[in-house]
């Protein structure tokens, strides 16, 4: 299996790499006490062992871990020895750039550790409803409105179209016949949205409307709009449920947020960098030993 960057393996060499290798010695020793410390392999003498087949796996994107086990393991495994045997190779000339990047990428898994546990620590039934409640039910309900349009291009062609419903020509059909965008095949229905959601001219002139009115033709960035309203409503907060991995997200963030700026508060930093040409990332060679 070719070695992959990051340890993201084709989908296709993991899943055959398989061919060619014997199931492990232990594979059918179910009573055999396993630890992170056991080895399953070495590599010109260095240590393989299964904890650091479980950080691997750990790592994998979410398609892998739904192969078969023994796919599984014998990808994991032989990414594990080809990384070990690369990794030996450049021991033996480490420059000062390898280096850089090694504890660079240090400080970002252990960085990344600190964030993701504080994030998934914040998830509690009770953040999550206290979140939903400062959202949704909390606020005031907004209204939201059911309306279709009409968009062409030319103020002429949309007074033409408003004159012609005006005088009694179907709007849906008027639309679909003449309307530019997506919603011309559903007789211009736009659906249920809140003002907020469109463009202000747009919006305002649905505003200004009463149930089954038809608008004046209204200019926007995208062309001259013919609004009707079918009707408007108070709109209902939707169900925790329906939202919970959006509340979820936020309930994350915010702990990740608070975390971090606490951590900055007590935390003593200097910066040496008065004076220092920002163009000075772009000089690679500094890096060259």
């Amino acid at each position: 299996m070719p070695m992959i960057s990051n340890v993201k393996m084709s989908f296709a060499a993991l899943s055959l790499i398989v061919a060619g290798f014997a199931a492990p010695v232990w594979a059918d020793e179910a009573a055999k006490d396993l630890t992170a410390d056991t080895v399953v392999a070495t590599v010109n003498g260095t240590e393989i062992t299964l904890g650091h087949m479980l950080a691997l796996r750990d790592s994998l994107p979410q398609q892998y871990l739904s192969l078969d086990d023994k796919v599984l393991f014998e990808g994991v495994l032989e990414q594990l020895i080809q990384q070990t045997a690369l990794a030996e190779e450049r021991e033996a000339e480490i420059t000062k750039r390898d280096k850089l990047m090694i504890e660079v990428d240090r400080r970002a898994y252990l960085s990344s550790a600190v964030l993701n546990h504080i994030a998934e620590s914040a998830i509690t039934e009770e953040a999550v409803k206290a979140a939903y409640d400062a959202k949704y039910a909390s606020v005031e309900p907004s209204r939201e409105y059911h309306a279709a349009h009409i968009l062409v291009k030319t103020e002429e062609e949309a007074k033409a179209i408003h004159e012609a419903i005006v005088g009694g020509a179907d709007f849906a059909e008027q639309a679909k016949e003449h309307s530019l965008d997506g919603s011309a095949a559903s007789g211009g229905d736009l659906g249920w949205f809140p003002l907020e959601a469109m463009v202000e001219p747009f919006g305002k002139a649905v505003a200004g409307l009463k149930a089954d009115e038809v608008s004046e033709p209204v200019q926007t960035q995208f062309g001259w709009h013919i609004v009707k309203l079918f009707e408007d409503r108070l709109a209902e907060a939707p169900k925790i449920e329906d939202v919970r991995e959006e509340i979820e997200g936020e309930v994350r963030a915010a702990a990740v947020e608070a975390h971090v700026a606490k951590m900055m508060e007590s935390t003593k930093v200097e910066k040496m960098v008065d004076g220092m040409d920002p163009s000075v990332l772009r000089s690679t060679d500094i890096l060259t030993d």
